[in-house]
């Protein structure tokens, strides 16, 4: 099992509510974390500031396309960051814990 952090954005409270519950309830995410955060950023040639929520997705790489999936189809941007952090190492435990949570076996 390899271990994976996913982030995404959204300035929206409640689309970040609903993108954290379906994808913990589709088990293709064993946690997630809403972190109320201010973006800067380029978007269309001008330099942008928002409210967002930055949400820590804690999946695995054989989950990732399907989690992909769903974020593009849940998320309110044209262009939804969605970017994949692979975990080097962690406490055997807790990536247990992870990789049963979604259905996997063998942490």
């Amino acid at each position: 099992m390899k271990a994976l952090v996913v982030l995404t954005t959204t300035d929206s409270e409640d689309v970040a509510e609903n993108i954290s519950k379906k994808l913990v309830e589709e088990r293709l995410a064993a946690c997630i974390q809403i972190i109320p955060m201010k973006s800067r950023y380029w978007w269309q040639g001008r330099v942008e500031e928002a409210s967002e929520y930055l949400l820590i997705i804690k999946t695995t790489d054989k989950k990732y396309p399907e989690l992909e999936r769903r974020i593009k189809e849940l998320h309110n941007y044209t262009v939804p960051e969605i970017l994949a952090i692979p975990v080097v190492r962690g406490y055997k435990p807790y990536l247990d814990w992870l990789s049963n949570e979604i259905g996997e076996e063998g942490g």
